[in-house]
């Protein structure tokens, strides 16, 4: 094991790069245009007459489509975009700075973003682009945007702008990311400019906040069904249970399986196919939700009962994982607790002992990757949790409470919500 004062961690001080208009050329060519050849890939521009870069343009998350269809969005100009460092981790340093990225950590406060984007602003002629949900949609609908992101649009004094992607989701969901190939569907874009600089200066961070929250709206399954785009992957179904991980029929959790085109409940052997539309129907013929989103509410209102009641917690024996800048470095076990009260952990830190205590008001979400890999190919870390400080990122792996991960990242808000709404007296 290095030595803390060994390990080399990510600066983020230095000040973003316009991005090489050669590299982007590059990447344009070989990475952007094969991969939506054939999608009929088009993209809608509302209330953008007028609206030139720099704008701060703000898009929905879903897979790895997504970059390639936000390019071909913005054509003819390039981005500088803010990017977590669990996302350059597969790349180099310069490689990130080449392609304009503004790098952060996850669900942490960090001046050196809005500094930076500011000066993007100020110096470069591209739009700001942000994914503020932080991170993939789990079930091709908007996850968690804080309030804050009004506060950054009024900052930068630039228009605002939505952006929506459709079909990327649906292409390469994050609990089955393989074979993009097979299943190749339409997407579309719509770029909705919300709010003018003149209306960013003049309004105040409330209504901007407003105005994102009611046009950022999305369903990846619903656009699927709706626009009968079949998807016939024979595996289509595969990894559905990470993010359906309780039974709508019995009511127990964890025990979900999924293969092939279906979902089962090893506890009470009810089975559901997932149609190439996207639907779930129940092999007995009695289905209770046949649209996805529908079945993954169920279970946030089921976790939102229990934190209510004071009643959930999840405690477990975790691997840990540190992230400095672009290796992960293993810290061996650790053990993770999370209720009512806030989440934490402790675990061995460069040989030291180490643990962290974040109160409900400091976690307003958490990250969660679903059969996470490290950069190495062969170095398998599997579902994990991830929470940051301002110097590092733990990446914490349960070790025998299976497919809990989501319910956890459910209890986070909801634990945050509720403190938040008695701080305000509700």
């Amino acid at each position: 094991m290095k030595k803390d004062k060994e390990i080399k961690h990510y600066d983020f001080t230095k000040k973003p790069l316009k991005p090489s208009r050669l590299f982007m050329g590059l990447i344009k060519l070989f990475a952007m245009t094969p991969v939506l050849a054939g999608l009929g890939f088009k993209c809608e521009k509302i209330n953008m007459d007028g609206i030139k870069p720099p704008y701060f343009l703000l898009c929905n998350h879903a897979s790895k489509l997504d970059h390639r269809m936000l390019l071909k969005s913005i054509k003819p100009y390039n981005m500088n975009y803010v990017i977590a460092i669990d996302s350059i981790h597969k790349r180099t340093v310069t490689f990130t700075r080449w392609t304009g990225c503004i790098v952060k950590r996850k669900f942490v406060q960090d001046f050196n973003l809005i500094r930076h984007m500011k000066y993007c602003a100020e110096n470069y002629n591209n739009p700001i682009v942000m994914y503020p949900e932080a991170r993939y949609s789990f079930d091709g609908t908007p996850n968690y945007v804080p309030p804050s992101v009004g506060k950054m649009a009024k900052l930068l004094k630039i228009p605002l702008v939505i952006g929506l992607f459709y079909g990327n989701f649906i292409s390469m969901p994050q609990w089955n990311r393989g074979a993009f190939r097979l299943r190749r569907p339409h997407v579309e874009a719509k770029l909705i400019c919300i709010a003018t600089a003149e209306e960013v200066e003049k309004l105040p961070a409330d209504e901007l906040n407003r105005r994102i929250q009611q046009t950022f709206a999305y369903d990846d399954f619903k656009y699927q069904y709706e626009n009968k785009i079949a998807i016939d992957y024979k595996n289509r179904a595969k990894g559905l249970h990470h993010i359906l991980y309780q039974c709508c029929d019995c009511g127990t959790e964890f025990e979900m399986y999924s293969y092939g085109t279906t979902l089962e409940c090893k506890h009470c052997g009810k089975k559901w196919e997932m149609t190439e539309y996207g639907r779930l129907q129940a092999h007995d013929g009695h289905t209770k939700f046949e649209h996805i989103p529908d079945w993954f509410k169920w279970e946030r209102e089921n976790v939102k009962r229990e934190v209510e009641q004071g009643t959930y917690c999840i405690e477990d024996e975790v691997d840990v994982h540190t992230l400095p800048e672009i290796y992960y470095i293993s810290q061996g076990k650790g053990r993770f607790r999370q209720d009512v009260n806030g989440t934490y952990f402790s675990c061995n830190y460069y040989g030291k002992p180490f643990e962290l205590q974040l109160t409900p008001n400091e976690l307003p979400c958490i990250q969660i990757d679903f059969d996470h890999r490290g950069r190495k190919k062969k170095e398998f870390l599997g579902d994990c949790v991830s929470i940051s400080t301002a110097e590092d990122s733990f990446w914490l792996h349960p070790s025998t409470i299976r497919g809990c991960i989501m319910k956890i990242s459910f209890a986070t808000e909801e634990i945050y919500f509720l403190n938040k709404n008695k701080l305000k007296g509700n």
